[in-house]
């Protein structure tokens, strides 16, 4: 069946086909290693990993090669590094952090049910393959040293913009451009730039005799053309790196081998928002993928939960993550995991959610196409999609998650499960049943299972609780 994909150079769907169907090739922008994944990180892992899987399904997997690079060389690591670490050496500090932050980076993935890339190269590890590059842009004449930098020449590229479709005015703004006097124009870019003492440093390509560090777009150029070659089929990422980082990877790697192309697919996930507002520090609403595992104002919830929760938007959408669709997301596993774990997977995913995924990663109708699998008592068909989706198909292993609660807090398991069960009292009495409702079906979904009975002496309701088996 033919897969499209929705391209933000040609703003328009359009048949996939590969330059090479034998070496389907995906660059995918990976992960600053300084701070924990956030939900708004997480978004293009889960997308990109459902294309992978895809593409796997069509071409086969040994002839898919997914890129997914880790940037280990940045400002904020060095930050970080030097706040959590002051008494050693900088460059030691920002090892401990990067390696850190990397390994509990592919732990939580990995409760997403995300799939490793088949490569995932680390920016210090091509510094040479930056360098050369640069050199190479230098000697065409698409780059120039001023002050030990080096600067991509904008005006050398005649139709830079062409990605994100912006004016020179909204350019500029948007890059929120460094003010220098050396720069030939302000939209110029940093290829390159000196080192500051105790930083992070390698010897700089252009004769320039001072040590110094890459810029961030030229990394993604170097590691996606060492690993997939100068043109590939697919570049992806959140719609927050279109402009000034895509935009800039298109030119210098053009630029600098020649081609009329870098990506001839460019796909690109919607922001999320979290309950109706941007998140930030400030509101109190940026949750990172690691406090909603393990314990977030009380609560946890598994991996797949999260999953199912960010595909119930297809992915170009803005997506308004709540809590209370978390919830709802978590119920309708545990509903269809309690009627497929002791099913045998049918031999082949069902062609109605392939078909969904084929147009565009329509993720929204593959749902539609699971609850109608599951109303008809399709049971080995939906446990099939829901392996091909990542979903484990294991009550136990949504339960066992989600039981993580209350020690993450100070607290017991025990009591978070009764600060719940309080609650439904207190909403009954109130006779506000929808809220009852909704604690006893999260309670379910937690795997717990709830027991009303009259008090044999004071006549009053009372509530126990076990585990569900």
């Amino acid at each position: 069946m033919a897969l499209t994909l929705y391209n933000t150079l040609t703003r328009k769907k359009e048949a996939f086909v590969p330059l090479d169907p034998a070496r389907v090739r995906m660059y995918v922008c990976g992960p600053t290693v300084y701070d924990y994944a956030h939900i708004g990180n997480a978004r293009p892992v889960i997308v990109f990993d459902v294309l992978f899987r895809l593409l796997r399904h069509l071409y086969g997997p040994e002839h898919v090669t997914y890129v997914r690079n880790i940037t280990d060389v940045d400002d904020k690591i060095n930050a970080r590094a030097a706040q959590d670490y002051p008494d050693l050496p900088l460059n030691e500090a920002i090892r401990l952090v990067t390696t850190k932050t990397a390994d509990q980076f592919h732990k939580d993935m990995g409760e997403l049910g995300v799939l490793p890339p088949t490569v995932e190269p680390r920016a210090t590890e091509y510094i040479g393959e930056m360098r050369t590059m640069i050199d190479r842009l230098i000697a065409n004449g698409c780059a120039y040293v001023a002050e030990d930098h080096v600067l991509f020449d904008v005006a050398s590229m005649p139709d830079y913009g062409k990605l994100s479709r912006r004016s020179l005015d909204e350019m500029v703004a948007g890059a929120r451009v460094e003010v220098a006097p050396f720069k030939r124009d302000p939209m110029d870019f940093v290829l390159w730039k000196p080192s500051k003492s105790g930083e992070p440093s390698w010897p700089s390509p252009g004769g320039i005799e001072t040590p110094g560090r890459p810029g961030w777009h030229i990394e993604c150029s170097a590691m996606s053309a060492a690993q997939l070659g100068d043109v590939f089929d697919i570049h992806g990422g959140g719609i927050d790196l279109v402009f000034p980082h895509h935009e800039n990877e298109i030119a210098q790697s053009r630029c600098a081998h020649g081609t009329q192309a870098m990506a001839r697919f460019w796909l690109h996930n919607g922001f999320l928002q979290v309950e109706g507002e941007k998140m930030s520090k400030s509101l109190g609403n940026f949750v990172t993928v690691h406090e909603l595992l393990t314990g977030w104002q009380g609560y946890a919830w598994p991996g797949e939960a999260l999953r199912l929760n960010m595909l119930r938007t297809q992915y170009r959408q803005p997506l308004d993550w709540t809590f209370v669709g978390l919830d709802e997301s978590h119920k309708t596993l545990w509903e269809w995991y309690g009627d497929v774990e002791q099913s045998t997977p049918a031999p082949r995913v069902p062609d109605a959610v392939l078909e969904a995924l084929s147009d565009d990663l329509n993720t929204p109708k593959v749902i539609t196409e699971l609850h109608k699998l599951h109303r008809a008592g399709h049971f080995e068909e939906l446990r099939a999609a829901l392996g091909f989706l990542g979903f484990s198909g294991e009550r136990a292993k949504i339960t066992r998650h989600a039981l993580a609660v209350g020690e993450a807090h100070g607290g017991s398991k025990a009591e978070a499960i009764s600060n719940l069960i309080d609650a439904r009292s207190a909403a009954r009495k109130a006779k506000n049943f929808a809220e009852a409702d909704r604690i006893r079906d999260e309670l379910q979904a937690m795997g717990i299972v709830l027991k009303d009975a009259k008090d044999p002496k004071t006549g009053e309701l009372v509530t126990t609780w076990e585990v569900a088996r």
